[in-house]
Protein backbone atom coordinates (compact mmCIF):
# COMPACT_ATOMS: atom_id res chain seq x y z
CA UNK A 1 0.00 0.00 0.00
CA UNK A 2 1.69 3.33 -1.16
CA UNK A 3 0.46 6.68 0.94
CA UNK A 4 1.48 10.72 -0.06
CA UNK A 5 -0.77 12.25 2.66
CA UNK A 6 0.93 14.90 4.53
CA UNK A 7 2.05 14.18 7.85
CA UNK A 8 -1.25 15.18 9.61
CA UNK A 9 -3.44 12.93 7.67
CA UNK A 10 -3.85 10.47 10.35
CA UNK A 11 -5.37 13.50 13.07
CA UNK A 12 -9.28 13.03 13.33
CA UNK A 13 -11.30 14.89 11.04
CA UNK A 14 -13.56 15.00 13.87
CA UNK A 15 -13.70 15.10 17.46
CA UNK A 16 -15.91 11.87 17.62
CA UNK A 17 -13.87 9.79 15.12
CA UNK A 18 -11.28 7.41 16.74
CA UNK A 19 -7.93 8.31 15.53
CA UNK A 20 -7.15 4.70 15.58
CA UNK A 21 -8.86 1.18 15.63
CA UNK A 22 -8.76 -1.87 14.75
CA UNK A 23 -11.48 -3.67 13.37
CA UNK A 24 -11.81 -7.68 13.36
CA UNK A 25 -7.78 -7.76 13.07
CA UNK A 26 -6.81 -11.21 12.84
CA UNK A 27 -2.76 -11.71 12.43
CA UNK A 28 -0.18 -14.80 12.64
CA UNK A 29 3.13 -16.12 13.34
CA UNK A 30 2.91 -19.02 10.33
CA UNK A 31 -0.14 -21.34 11.20
CA UNK A 32 -0.23 -19.91 14.51
CA UNK A 33 -3.45 -17.30 14.77
CA UNK A 34 -2.23 -14.73 17.63
CA UNK A 35 -4.95 -12.21 17.29
CA UNK A 36 -8.34 -13.91 16.62
CA UNK A 37 -10.66 -10.69 15.89
CA UNK A 38 -9.54 -7.71 17.88
CA UNK A 39 -11.93 -4.60 18.38
CA UNK A 40 -10.09 -1.67 19.55
CA UNK A 41 -10.54 1.81 18.84
CA UNK A 42 -8.34 4.99 20.57
CA UNK A 43 -10.49 8.34 20.42
CA UNK A 44 -8.47 11.48 19.53
CA UNK A 45 -6.35 12.53 22.80
CA UNK A 46 -6.59 9.82 25.29
CA UNK A 47 -4.98 7.31 26.78
CA UNK A 48 -6.32 3.67 26.07
CA UNK A 49 -4.67 1.57 28.29
CA UNK A 50 -4.30 -2.43 26.72
CA UNK A 51 -4.03 -4.83 29.77
CA UNK A 52 -3.20 -8.34 30.18
CA UNK A 53 -0.95 -11.28 31.02
CA UNK A 54 1.98 -12.17 29.05
CA UNK A 55 1.79 -14.42 25.89
CA UNK A 56 -1.89 -12.69 25.48
CA UNK A 57 -1.52 -10.74 21.96
CA UNK A 58 -0.48 -6.88 23.08
CA UNK A 59 2.58 -6.79 21.66
CA UNK A 60 1.35 -8.42 18.46
CA UNK A 61 -1.82 -5.75 18.34
CA UNK A 62 0.98 -3.00 18.74
CA UNK A 63 2.43 -4.36 15.83
CA UNK A 64 -0.11 -4.30 13.68
CA UNK A 65 -1.02 -1.00 14.83
CA UNK A 66 2.20 -0.05 13.72
CA UNK A 67 2.20 -0.58 10.33
CA UNK A 68 4.77 -3.96 11.63
CA UNK A 69 2.97 -6.88 11.22
CA UNK A 70 -0.02 -7.86 8.53
CA UNK A 71 -3.15 -8.66 9.32
CA UNK A 72 -5.10 -11.92 7.77
CA UNK A 73 -8.22 -10.43 8.28
CA UNK A 74 -10.21 -7.29 9.66
CA UNK A 75 -9.21 -3.64 9.47
CA UNK A 76 -6.69 -1.19 10.75
CA UNK A 77 -7.57 2.32 10.29
CA UNK A 78 -6.31 5.90 10.87
CA UNK A 79 -9.22 8.20 11.18
CA UNK A 80 -11.50 6.36 9.83
CA UNK A 81 -9.56 5.57 6.72
CA UNK A 82 -8.92 2.11 5.66
CA UNK A 83 -4.83 1.88 6.14
CA UNK A 84 -4.88 -1.97 6.03
CA UNK A 85 -1.55 -3.14 4.99
CA UNK A 86 0.27 -0.04 5.56
CA UNK A 87 3.90 -0.29 6.33
CA UNK A 88 6.37 0.95 9.44
CA UNK A 89 7.36 3.65 7.09
CA UNK A 90 4.37 4.90 5.58
CA UNK A 91 2.76 4.68 9.20
CA UNK A 92 5.52 6.61 10.39
CA UNK A 93 4.89 9.45 7.57
CA UNK A 94 1.08 9.80 9.16
CA UNK A 95 2.33 10.45 12.75
CA UNK A 96 2.14 7.19 14.04
CA UNK A 97 5.33 6.23 16.09
CA UNK A 98 6.14 3.26 18.55
CA UNK A 99 8.36 2.98 20.98
CA UNK A 100 8.60 -1.32 20.98
CA UNK A 101 9.55 -3.68 24.32
CA UNK A 102 12.86 -2.77 25.46
CA UNK A 103 12.97 0.60 24.18
CA UNK A 104 15.04 0.48 20.96
CA UNK A 105 17.47 3.06 21.88
CA UNK A 106 21.02 2.71 19.53
CA UNK A 107 23.03 1.35 21.95
CA UNK A 108 26.34 2.52 20.42
CA UNK A 109 25.27 6.22 19.20
CA UNK A 110 25.52 8.58 21.59
CA UNK A 111 22.40 10.69 23.21
CA UNK A 112 22.85 13.33 20.62
CA UNK A 113 22.89 11.00 17.53
CA UNK A 114 20.02 9.16 18.85
CA UNK A 115 17.78 11.95 18.70
CA UNK A 116 19.23 12.77 14.88
CA UNK A 117 17.57 10.13 14.30
CA UNK A 118 14.14 11.57 14.37
CA UNK A 119 15.57 14.69 12.18
CA UNK A 120 14.41 12.44 9.00
CA UNK A 121 10.80 13.65 9.71
CA UNK A 122 11.98 17.21 9.10
CA UNK A 123 12.56 18.84 12.39
CA UNK A 124 15.79 19.70 13.18
CA UNK A 125 18.32 18.98 15.56
CA UNK A 126 18.14 21.38 17.52
CA UNK A 127 14.41 21.84 17.88
CA UNK A 128 14.60 18.23 19.26
CA UNK A 129 17.66 18.34 21.37
CA UNK A 130 15.66 21.64 22.92
CA UNK A 131 12.33 19.93 23.16
CA UNK A 132 14.46 16.70 24.83
CA UNK A 133 16.85 18.08 27.47
CA UNK A 134 13.98 20.60 28.85
CA UNK A 135 11.48 17.67 29.16
CA UNK A 136 14.36 15.53 30.76
CA UNK A 137 17.48 17.49 31.43
CA UNK A 138 19.52 14.08 32.90
CA UNK A 139 19.47 13.59 28.55
CA UNK A 140 21.15 17.26 28.21
CA UNK A 141 23.77 15.99 30.98
CA UNK A 142 24.64 12.65 29.09
CA UNK A 143 24.72 14.14 25.54
CA UNK A 144 27.33 13.09 24.55
CA UNK A 145 27.40 9.55 26.73
CA UNK A 146 26.59 6.31 25.24
CA UNK A 147 22.72 4.75 24.87
CA UNK A 148 23.80 1.59 25.87
CA UNK A 149 25.57 2.93 29.23
CA UNK A 150 22.97 4.61 30.51
CA UNK A 151 20.34 3.22 32.90
CA UNK A 152 17.07 1.77 32.02
CA UNK A 153 15.25 4.92 32.88
CA UNK A 154 17.29 6.98 31.12
CA UNK A 155 17.23 5.12 28.19
CA UNK A 156 13.20 4.88 28.34
CA UNK A 157 12.90 8.83 28.34
CA UNK A 158 15.44 9.03 25.44
CA UNK A 159 13.41 6.59 23.36
CA UNK A 160 10.35 8.98 24.30
CA UNK A 161 12.34 12.08 23.52
CA UNK A 162 13.19 10.27 19.98
CA UNK A 163 9.42 9.80 19.82
CA UNK A 164 8.63 13.07 20.47
CA UNK A 165 10.96 14.31 17.93
CA UNK A 166 8.60 13.07 15.00
CA UNK A 167 6.00 15.72 16.39
CA UNK A 168 3.31 11.88 16.32
CA UNK A 169 -0.19 12.14 16.27
CA UNK A 170 -0.27 8.50 17.57
CA UNK A 171 1.89 7.12 20.18
CA UNK A 172 2.19 3.87 20.81
CA UNK A 173 3.98 2.38 24.04
CA UNK A 174 4.80 -1.38 24.31
CA UNK A 175 6.02 -1.70 27.94
CA UNK A 176 6.53 0.96 28.97
CA UNK A 177 7.33 0.11 32.84
CA UNK A 178 9.92 -2.85 31.76
CA UNK A 179 12.91 -3.11 33.72
CA UNK A 180 12.50 0.31 35.38
CA UNK A 181 12.26 1.33 39.09
CA UNK A 182 8.40 2.38 40.36
CA UNK A 183 9.66 5.85 40.81
CA UNK A 184 10.79 6.20 37.34
CA UNK A 185 7.48 4.33 35.80
CA UNK A 186 5.03 6.88 38.15
CA UNK A 187 7.47 9.65 36.46
CA UNK A 188 7.04 7.95 32.81
CA UNK A 189 3.40 7.65 33.45
CA UNK A 190 2.84 11.23 34.31
CA UNK A 191 4.69 12.64 31.29
CA UNK A 192 2.05 10.15 29.21
CA UNK A 193 -0.65 11.73 30.74
CA UNK A 194 0.73 14.68 29.98
CA UNK A 195 1.15 14.27 26.41
CA UNK A 196 -2.32 13.34 25.96
CA UNK A 197 -2.90 16.64 27.52
CA UNK A 198 -1.44 18.18 24.48
CA UNK A 199 -3.38 16.35 22.00
CA UNK A 200 -1.39 13.29 21.56
CA UNK A 201 -3.65 10.16 21.06
CA UNK A 202 -1.61 7.25 23.36
CA UNK A 203 -1.99 3.44 23.18
CA UNK A 204 0.42 2.01 25.63
CA UNK A 205 0.64 -1.64 26.15
CA UNK A 206 0.79 -2.66 29.74
CA UNK A 207 1.14 -6.36 31.75
CA UNK A 208 1.27 -4.29 34.69
CA UNK A 209 -2.04 -2.56 34.69
CA UNK A 210 -2.11 -0.59 38.05
CA UNK A 211 1.02 1.53 36.88
CA UNK A 212 -1.14 2.82 33.79
CA UNK A 213 -4.50 2.54 35.01
CA UNK A 214 -4.40 6.60 36.70
CA UNK A 215 -3.70 8.23 33.81
CA UNK A 216 -5.61 6.22 31.29
CA UNK A 217 -8.86 7.48 29.77
CA UNK A 218 -10.21 4.00 28.81
CA UNK A 219 -9.00 0.48 29.51
CA UNK A 220 -9.08 -2.81 27.31
CA UNK A 221 -8.22 -5.98 28.84
CA UNK A 222 -7.01 -8.73 26.18
CA UNK A 223 -6.94 -12.16 26.95
CA UNK A 224 -5.93 -15.12 24.23
CA UNK A 225 -6.22 -12.96 21.35
CA UNK A 226 -9.09 -11.17 22.07
CA UNK A 227 -10.09 -8.08 23.66
CA UNK A 228 -12.88 -9.71 26.17
CA UNK A 229 -13.87 -6.15 28.08
CA UNK A 230 -13.22 -2.14 27.43
CA UNK A 231 -14.40 0.11 29.88
CA UNK A 232 -13.82 2.96 32.18
CA UNK A 233 -10.46 1.74 34.23
CA UNK A 234 -11.79 2.39 37.39
CA UNK A 235 -14.41 -0.38 36.69
CA UNK A 236 -11.92 -2.43 34.60
CA UNK A 237 -9.63 -2.41 37.91
CA UNK A 238 -12.27 -3.35 40.18
CA UNK A 239 -12.63 -6.69 37.92
CA UNK A 240 -8.40 -7.49 37.25
CA UNK A 241 -6.95 -10.71 39.00
CA UNK A 242 -3.34 -10.01 40.00
CA UNK A 243 -3.12 -13.52 39.73
CA UNK A 244 -2.43 -12.93 36.06
CA UNK A 245 -2.20 -8.70 35.98
CA UNK A 246 0.08 -8.34 38.55
CA UNK A 247 0.07 -5.17 40.99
Amino acid sequence: MTLTQPHDAVRPRRSEEPVLELVGVRAAYGAIEVLKGVDLSVPAGTVCALLGPNGGGKTTTMRVASGLMPTTAGEVRYSGRNVTGITAGEAARLGVCSIPEGRGVFANLTVRENLWVATGTGTSLAEIEEAAYTRFPKLGERRHQLAGSMSGGEQQMLALSRALGTDPAVLLLDELSMGLAPMIVSSMYDIVGALAAEGISILVAEQFARVVLPIADTAALMLGGRIVQVGDPAEIEDELSTTYLGG
